[in-house]
């Protein structure tokens, strides 16, 4: 495994705990209706771009791998 994809599982990793941590904080009934609006919009798109940073990541990885 290079160095760039361990980079980019980083960095997925990093995208999809804060999506998923911007969604967590839609259980407290504490945040007001802006919030959890602009909560779910970015929790949804950043744990999208996790999921899709690694799979490009795992496909970056096969596709260097020796025949």
């Amino acid at each position: 495994m290079t160095y760039n994809v361990v980079i980019m599982y980083l960095v997925a990793a990093a995208l999809a705990g804060a999506g998923a941590y911007m969604l967590l904080r839609l259980r407290s009934a504490t945040i007001g209706e802006r919030k959890t609006y602009a909560y779910r919009m970015a929790g949804i798109m950043l744990a999208s771009a996790g999921i899709v940073l690694a799979m490009s990541a795992t496909a970056m990885w096969r596709w260097s791998m020796p025949v």
